[in-house]
């Protein structure tokens, strides 16, 4: 009697996007010839790289079997503070105020992580909640304290080192991003704090029978998001060369779209640095493509949540699958 063979709804997943990803960018490329120009694919890499940090910020909540609503805000807020922190320093100190606004930036998205790791872990309030309540928070400081507008005049040396200059000939964004996708990869898969996070997404009960201490690892999930989010924010605050208040407003949604549709699940307890890699690209190309196909941005955003969905929807099959 023959056994029939069943391949894994991860292989599928995972053979699957690759194509997926190259048919369209091919779709985008017969429709607009710039799709694929030098210029544009290095666009394009910049871009996914940016994106994917914040998608592997939500990938560390998402994994615990929560999301972050307040990355967009943390980058705007992130934005519009190290600017001004590097203006109001001398310009002849450029390194010095560098370093000091990334410094205050690292710390501002610690903080704004430690805040919904705080309230979420050991005051057990929803994610949706919490995370929802600082974004408006957040939101409301980054237009305050620039009065609503960008602040300019930061050094050119900031805008070089994190954007322009190609360390090892690659494009700073790039470079960043794959130091993130290897220490983040590192993370989840050779230590244990990685492990634990897995098995809190999983059963968060069973984690503390465990023994284990969930309420901490959430907590240091969520103070890393924000570390990451705002090192995005550096990025995308350095490729725009001023301080934007408004920077992270349409982030959110599309850092969640790139983490669950590269195979991370809103369920928790599954994703690997693989899903954020792999959902940026194809949100970045699905982006890039429809603005030289000069498709309006108001039906950019429905087909971004029509993926958001499709691909949850997808999850749900394989979790189904995956019993």
């Amino acid at each position: 009697m023959k056994t029939a063979y069943i391949i894994p709804w991860g292989s599928i997943r995972t053979l699957g996007m690759p194509i997926v990803i190259l048919a369209l960018f091919a779709l985008f490329a017969l429709l607009q010839p710039a799709m694929a120009s030098l210029a544009n694919l290095e666009n394009l890499l910049k871009q996914t790289s940016l994106l994917f940090m914040l998608a592997a910020a939500q990938l560390l909540v998402l994994i615990c079997r929560g999301f972050d609503l307040s990355v967009g805000a943390n980058v705007s807020v992130v934005s519009v503070i190290s600017c001004m922190v590097m203006v109001a320093m001398p310009p002849d100190h450029a390194g010095v105020s560098i370093a000091s606004a990334v410094l205050v930036a690292l710390a501002i998205g610690c903080a704004i992580g430690a805040v919904n790791g705080l309230l979420i872990a050991y005051f057990e309030i929803n994610p949706f909640v919490v995370t929802l309540g600082t974004m408006s928070i957040v939101t409301g400081l980054a237009t305050t304290v620039s009065n609503g507008f960008p602040v300019f005049g930061v050094p050119k040396a900031f805008t070089y080192v994190f954007n322009q200059s190609r360390p090892v000939g690659l494009p700073a964004p790039l470079v960043a991003a794959i130091v993130l996708a290897v220490l983040l990869h590192l993370l989840l898969t050779r230590t244990t704090f990685g492990r634990i996070l897995y098995l809190i997404g999983d059963n968060a009960r069973a984690a503390m029978v465990a023994g284990r201490n969930v309420k901490l690892h959430l907590f240091l999930a969520y103070s890393g998001c924000g570390a990451i989010a705002a090192l995005a924010g550096l990025m995308m605050t350095a490729g725009t060369g001023s301080g934007e208040p408004n920077l992270g407003t349409s982030l959110v949604l599309n850092s969640i779209a790139a983490a669950v549709v590269g195979g991370a699940s809103l369920r928790g307890g599954v994703g690997s640095v693989q899903a954020p890699i792999l959902g940026a690209l194809l949100v970045t190309i699905v982006s890039v493509g429809m603005n030289l196909a000069q498709i309006d941005g108001s039906l950019q955003s429905v087909i971004i949540g029509f993926i958001v969905i499709i691909a949850a929807f997808a999850g749900t099959i394989g979790d189904k699958l995956r019993r």
